[in-house]
């Protein structure tokens, strides 16, 4: 006959469970950004794509900082994605798509840092904190490009193309690079 889970068991399986929720939410942010980081330097919007490439290394950080508290907690980090990418997006609809994905990931989140502090997991809680504030800077981001591109247009978009998609030799992302 089965042992009976105990309350901490319980509280340790919700914990993973939204670890891996969170985690999957990120590897599929990686995926749409690099799609779209591919897709704005194709069309020659060299800083676009940049920075959206560093966004995409700041979710790579994150569900790396998810996978290993999995782990620490004796979980499986999951390898699927949460959605499906969605592939040869205008520069027009990048923005204000990817400022909705951030808003979304930030409300989930805070939903899922008081299921962690519910199951005395202030470890867990804290990470969803730090990741969250690093959200809030990637929606900004996206929600000032969008409304730039929505309120002054091709002249925007004129200053930017042509320009480097480089992000040098070893990037730190977007949250991170911006603090030096």
């Amino acid at each position: 006959m089965p042992k009976a889970k105990t309350d901490k068991e319980k509280r340790k399986e919700k914990v993973l469970e939204v670890l891996n929720k969170a985690r999957a939410m990120e590897l599929y942010a990686i995926s749409q950004y690099m799609n779209q980081h591919y897709g704005l330097d194709g069309m020659d919007y060299g800083e676009l794509a940049r920075d959206m490439k560093l966004i995409a290394i700041d979710e790579m950080r994150h569900a790396e900082q998810f996978a290993e508290r999995i782990k620490e907690l004796d979980g499986e980090p999951t390898t699927d994605l949460a959605a499906k990418v969605v592939k040869a997006q205008d520069v027009r609809t990048i923005f204000p798509f990817d400022a909705d994905v951030e808003d979304n990931t930030i409300d989930v989140y805070n939903q899922f840092l008081q299921v962690c502090r519910e199951c005395g997991d202030n470890v867990s809680s804290k990470l969803f904190e730090a990741i969250i504030d690093e959200e809030q800077g990637h929606f900004n981001h996206f929600d000032n490009v969008g409304n730039h591109i929505k309120t002054l247009g091709d002249t925007y978009l004129s200053k930017i193309a042509g320009t480097s998609a480089s992000t040098g030799a070893a990037s730190k992302g977007f949250s991170l690079g911006a603090a030096e």
